[in-house]
């Protein structure tokens, strides 16, 4: 069993409150697509959940489903090479990337950053057809 310390979690707890009021009073002037790839706050997680890294927890996500003009469905991204039902290989500007099926999650558009790319539509159509093979087994 692994023990933090009391300050650590503290420490930790407060800087994770105030990204959330950051990223609760920005701007939302975000505009977004489906098939858009951006850097997204995810925050910091537990267990197998996938999280961001730095500052502000940000990970790259690839806009799979946009549901309104402020919440969409994202899957995460991975520059490590996997294999797996549940990953998808994609390239993005030369740059091969990994989608993380198993890791999907409905956002709000204030945890996105900045817009990284988009795929082309053959590579979304792909994440499309191996998303439906994966959570319809």
């Amino acid at each position: 069993m692994i023990t933090i310390p009391a300050k650590a979690v503290f420490f930790m707890l407060k800087l994770l409150d105030e990204l959330k009021i950051k990223l609760w009073t920005k701007d939302g002037r975000i505009v977004f697509r489906q098939g858009d790839i951006w850097w997204c706050s995810l925050g910091f997680n537990i267990g197998e959940e996938i999280f961001g890294k730095g500052a502000k927890f940000t990970r790259p996500v690839l806009i799979f489903k946009k549901f309104t003009a402020n919440s969409f469905m994202g899957l995460p991204l991975t520059t490590q090479g996997r294999n797996g039902s549940w990953y998808v290989e994609i390239n993005t500007g030369g740059v091969k990337r990994w989608v993380l099926l198993n890791q999907a999650r409905i956002l709000d558009k204030k945890r996105l950053t900045i817009k990284i790319s988009s795929i082309s539509k053959a590579d979304f159509e792909r994440v499309k057809r191996k998303f439906i093979e994966f959570y319809g087994s």
